[in-house]
């Protein structure tokens, strides 16, 4: 059933509280980027191609480290597997009016939280309000990475240095939530941050590419994780019906 009621303007309106909220995580990697030595330009080309923080902020690291072009592909993978479910689910929620070139187009803006609020509304959503509420996200997250860029490369280093440390806040900020409440989650942000420590630390692991070490601490943690905390599925109701 197509929702009719959906149009470019809703899309803006709906799109419009999360290109405000990629604003301000986005100037935090500008700035993250310039301390990196990555030049302003090109952060806010990264920003402009790509729409994942964490991947970018990955893809960074790597780059900073001066690593290879298969490690960034890798990680790349490894860290946005995610999005390919988020896709595959999106897609059964487009109306007759996407054909494939705007299917394809539509792929590159899936983040979480255009997923979240997409596959939320009710019935079958049209190309217009998809591209609505797209606009205000993609602006937000490149204009965000031009401010940070920007501040990055004439403010002071001491306050730059202090910005620098916005986005990892951030991902703080988000992790901590559900870690207390699951403890499943719990366990993953503990298990990574000891494996990443020992790859970083550990003598023997120093030949490992940073890139690497990243994609080798995601994917045991994710591993064990699942193994330990096997997501359940819900009991049925009574009447037994699957």
């Amino acid at each position: 059933m197509k929702s009719t009621s959906l149009n470019f303007k809703n899309g803006i309106k709906d799109g419009l509280p999360i290109g405000l909220g990629y604003l301000s995580v986005s100037f935090a990697f500008g700035v993250q980027a310039v301390l990196l030595g990555v030049p302003a330009f090109m952060a806010v080309f990264m920003s402009m191609t790509n729409l994942t923080s964490a991947g970018q902020l990955a893809g960074l690291t790597i780059i900073a480290a001066l690593g290879t072009v298969l490690e960034i592909a890798v990680t790349q993978l490894v860290i946005n597997a995610r999005y390919f479910l988020m896709s595959l689910t999106l897609s059964q929620k487009l109306d007759d009016s996407f054909s494939m070139p705007h299917r394809l187009l539509c792929s590159a803006f899936v983040t979480d939280e255009i997923f979240a609020v997409a596959a939320a509304k009710d019935g079958l959503i049209n190309r217009r309000y998809f591209y609505g509420l797209v606009v205000l996200p993609y602006v937000g997250w490149a204009t965000g990475t031009l401010l940070g860029a920007t501040a990055g490369s004439i403010l002071p280093s001491f306050i730059t240095n202090a910005l620098g440390i916005a986005l990892y806040a951030m991902f703080i900020a988000i992790i901590v939530p559900p870690s207390i409440k699951e403890r499943g989650v719990l366990v993953a942000v503990a298990m990574g941050a000891v494996i990443s420590t020992i790859l970083y630390y550990v003598p023997i692991f120093t030949v490992i590419p940073s890139g690497f070490k990243i994609i080798i601490s995601a994917v045991v943690t994710a591993s064990i994780v699942a193994w330990l905390f096997p997501i359940k599925e819900k009991e049925e109701s009574d009447n037994g019906l699957s």
